[in-house]
């Protein structure tokens, strides 16, 4: 059964009541994070051995013979796969099979739209079938808040925006950014923006932000190498492009403000968040380079770089990389 957005959270939360949960997408971060809370919702635990199986891509032959294990000590049994492909789907089908109060959590990115496991998973109701996705905009907002808010933790609306543009695009590098927060503000605290440009300061999309800086000033080789860093570490082409669009809209609005009377240091100080000060000199650099007419085409191909991304089947990531190359040879002309 495939679960709509919406209801991700609900059927988390329910975990129990699947004879299996599938979890495929681009965000392994966020894969991992909802198997771990579907295994502990059922197991109370992720490393008691009698009562959790883990199997990677070598062991995930003893699926069927797992999954139909009684349980020595009692309580609920999870079988919990790795790295699955669609060479688990017989396994699973004839896993459930048997009626058994194991709970099987498979986490399986990468699997196409036409993969054999997720037809399996789509077709029966007993299995939850979660796409796994990185968050953005409103959504990626709403995560931060909430999890802040779980330790009470507030934090002001610059800030939670300036932070916004920071975050990479895996969940596991949001938690760790999030945790890091929390830790500073303490229990019951509040985030403003200098608290939170001081805690978080070059880390999250930094080399994303490092890799655009480089493009719009460039500077190819430095701009390539930050986007490699930027890829290893999670993001993807969409992110990339959300990414330069936003540096491009904050430098347009400076420029536009200059070609109608103000100074640059006034146009600047009006920018909501402002400029992080560690990139003052990269935003003035590239302020230099590019003019209004030249960031207004930037923009209209950076969008259309991202809705290539979108289509199925296309090399996002070789369009990623030419569209980075493709900046550092633009001038304002």
């Amino acid at each position: 059964m495939k679960v709509e957005t919406r209801n991700i959270g609900r059927a988390l939360a329910d975990a129990g009541t699947w004879r299996a949960i599938l979890l495929y997408g681009e965000d392994t971060g966020l894969i991992r994070e909802r198997a771990a809370q579907s295994v502990r919702q059922v197991a109370e635990t992720l490393d008691d051995p009698f009562r959790v199986a883990q199997l990677d891509r070598d062991t995930q032959d003893r699926l069927e013979d797992e999954a139909t294990a009684l349980s020595l000590i009692g309580g609920r049994r999870v079988v919990w796969v790795r790295d699955g492909q669609d060479s688990v789907a017989p396994l699973l089908a004839r896993a459930l099979e048997t009626q058994t109060d194991t709970l099987i959590v498979i986490e399986a990115p990468g699997l196409s739209s036409r993969s054999k496991l997720r037809a399996l998973a789509e077709s029966r109701k007993d299995v939850a079938s979660i796409a796994c996705y990185p968050e953005e905009g409103r959504a990626l907002s709403q995560t931060v808040t909430d999890a802040l808010s779980q330790t009470g933790v507030s934090i002001d609306r610059d800030a939670l925006t300036w932070l916004m543009g920071r975050l990479g695009a895996d969940r596991s590098g949001v938690r760790g950014e999030i945790e890091k927060l929390v830790l500073y503000a303490g229990a019951n605290g509040r985030l403003d923006l200098d608290a939170v440009q001081d805690c978080v300061g070059d880390a999250g999309g930094s080399s994303l932000e490092d890799a655009v800086f480089a493009a719009l000033s460039g500077n190819r080789s430095e701009a390539d190498q930050a986007l490699e860093r930027a890829l290893a570490d999670g993001a993807n082409p969409v992110a990339v492009a959300r990414a330069v669009l936003g540096v491009l809209v904050r430098l347009q609005k400076v420029a536009l403000g200059v070609k109608s009377g103000q100074g640059r240091a006034e146009a600047m100080k009006l920018l909501k968040p402002p400029v992080f000060f560690k990139r003052t000199a990269a935003f003035n650099q590239a302020l230099d380079r590019w003019n209004s007419d030249a960031l207004a085409r930037a923009m209209r191909e950076t969008q259309a770089f991202e809705l290539a991304c979108k289509q199925s089947g296309t090399p996002d990531i070789a369009l990623c990389r030419r569209h980075i190359a493709s900046l550092c040879g633009i001038w304002k002309g």
